[in-house]
């Protein structure tokens, strides 16, 4: 069932519109929080937290119910697959061995940016295998 099991097209590039849209649905969930803090004051409910997937943890093997990595995606960043991070700045970056790491989005010693060529060569660096 495609609902329950992700696509063969699940790894996508981390790109400057990837974090964009990770910005409006931070912005989108902050415009929403007073709302949500007055209805569970109303009605004295708990709202279900999300939270990260086990398997998708950092410093572990990809499951291989997600298929082969593209040999052009190994060691770029990419968009989270898990949904917990889907309001979160980060991104992941899978190697050679199908480790995970998971990066933030934020600028690195306020200067550089995910996309700087710097970074990302530390990057690469950090996951080579």
């Amino acid at each position: 069932d495609p609902l329950f099991w992700p696509s063969e097209n699940s790894f996508r590039r981390f790109t400057p519109e990837s974090l964009a849209v990770i910005e409006a649905k931070i912005s989108e969930k902050k415009k929403q929080q007073p709302e949500v803090n007055q209805k569970n004051k109303d009605q004295d409910a708990e709202k279900e937290k999300l939270s990260p997937q086990l398997d998708l943890k950092m410093c572990k093997k990809l499951p291989s119910l997600y298929g082969d990595i593209p040999v052009e995606l190994i060691g770029e960043p990419l968009e989270d697959f898990d949904p917990y991070y889907s309001d979160h700045k980060t991104f992941m970056v899978v190697n050679k061995r199908r480790t995970i790491f998971r990066f933030s989005a934020t600028p690195a010693l306020c200067i550089f940016g995910p996309f700087n060529p710097i970074r990302k060569v530390a990057i690469k660096v950090l996951v080579h295998s």
